[in-house]
């Protein structure tokens, strides 16, 4: 026995297709729409509700819970990877935001999900609805939904971007875990130094000066710090905030931004981290994009927006103006120090070949490694050195606070 479905779908070119389709059941007229290249939109039963209708929403029951669109940290990847899921079990894409939208966690992140079906229900493409939620849905993530409607992959696209969200969120928790150990450590040797400069060590000058004794030079070096901090400690506090602000300020612009980026490549300890996460970012990217089916030239000016360094985007501006007049690829990031050889050379052997996509997941994957066992070394690094910096911190002014005595003890035992 057979039932007829009406449907609304979406053909290989991307246009909108209503019609009806006969078959035993919801998922046989998925199949049927499938077989005949039609990614499905909705598809519910003539003169009834959808198989999913139990779970749609009544009008309004999210009123009010948020006034516009955002999602906590991991929602996203959450919601990618299911709906990738949904979609390819048949389910259609309507009925699978519906259902998506109603175990929302964030008020906020429903509130964008509801807006999504209303737009969708009202024949507007996904991307195109996306697009208009800018604080939860990316450049790079619109574009590839996009790329997978014009492809009729929509499935396998979501799929590749929530493993890409996922594993950018795991680079982030790196270079998280990696920062935090360091400037907590930091905060506490300020903190105790300051403590100990400007609340314990003048308390020690009566004692000083009842001793009678000529202080020694690290003692008076200690001493006269300790009384200048006691003395202008709204000017030491207050000028190191306003130069916090000033510099905060100035990177906000594109030359301060621009400056900032130059500067974390080339740090002492933390450049080298600096340089493994954002090759790794741009790796994975690119090659997201490129395996999605994102044109070149549209993929390296998104890669070129959300590298999260202005120097990488720059070069890849140029890489892209190379690609524009019709030179290689590669050469523009050969010119430069930030892209090691090997990275190169995979490049150029991935455009020769027409591999290119694969051989930059490949990057992406060792760089993704290297920034793992680089956390792991500057962790284990600097937990000694902070230890050390701290301990001569405070020796030095307990050594300073007690070398009077031991000058006076020595007086008292030589008195001639």
């Amino acid at each position: 026995m057979t039932t007829k479905f009406t449907f609304e779908a979406k053909d290989a070119a991307g246009k909108v297709v209503k019609g009806s389709v006969a078959a035993a059941n919801q998922a046989e007229a998925v199949a049927d729409l499938r077989r005949r290249n039609l990614t499905p939109v909705d598809i519910t039963k003539a003169g009834g509700g959808g198989l999913f209708a139990m779970f749609k929403k009544t009008k309004g029951s999210k009123k009010g819970m948020a006034r516009r669109a955002s999602c906590k940290k991991g929602e996203l990847e959450v919601f990618t990877r299911q709906l990738s899921t949904m979609l390819s079990a048949g389910i259609p894409m309507l009925e699978a935001l519906e259902i998506l939208a109603e175990q929302a966690e964030s008020p906020g992140f429903a509130y964008c999900l509801d807006k999504v079906v209303g737009d969708i229900r009202s024949g507007s493409d996904l991307s195109k609805s996306l697009e208009q939620h800018k604080r939860v849905f990316s450049h790079i993530y619109v574009s590839m939904i996009r790329a997978g409607e014009v492809s009729g992959q929509l499935d396998i696209i979501l799929q590749r971007l929530a493993e890409n969200l996922e594993a950018s969120a795991h680079l982030n928790s790196e270079i998280k875990s990696a920062m935090t150990y360091p400037v907590i450590s930091l905060v506490l040797v300020i903190g105790i130094a300051s403590f100990l400069m400007i609340g314990i060590v003048p308390s020690f000058k009566p004692v000083f000066d009842s001793l009678e004794v000529e202080l020694p030079g690290l003692t008076v070096f200690i001493m006269n710090i300790a009384f200048f901090m006691k003395d202008y400690w709204y000017l030491i506090f207050g000028g190191a905030g306003a130069a916090l602000f000033g510099i905060k300020l100035a990177i906000k612009t594109p030359k301060g931004d621009l400056v900032k980026d130059h500067v974390m490549l080339r740090l002492p300890v933390f450049g080298i981290l600096f340089k493994k996460v954002a090759l790794s970012r741009f790796s994975r990217t690119f090659s997201t994009l490129v395996k999605s089916g994102v044109p070149i030239l549209g993929a390296m000016e998104i890669v070129s927006a959300t590298a999260g360094n202005r120097v990488i985007s720059a070069i890849v501006d140029r890489a892209r103006d190379n690609v524009k007049g019709g030179d290689s690829l590669s050469e523009p990031f050969a010119n430069n120090s930030v892209f090691p050889p090997m990275v190169v050379k995979m490049m150029a052997i991935g455009e020769r070949s027409g591999a290119l996509d694969s051989l930059l997941e490949k990057i992406a994957e060792f760089y993704d490694q290297q920034v793992e066992a680089e956390v792991k070394g500057l962790t284990s690094m600097i937990e000694p050195i902070m230890i050390a910096v701290m301990g001569v911190i405070v020796g030095g002014i307990v050594l300073a606070v007690f070398l009077p005595i031991f000058k006076l003890q020595e007086k008292l035992s030589n008195p001639g």
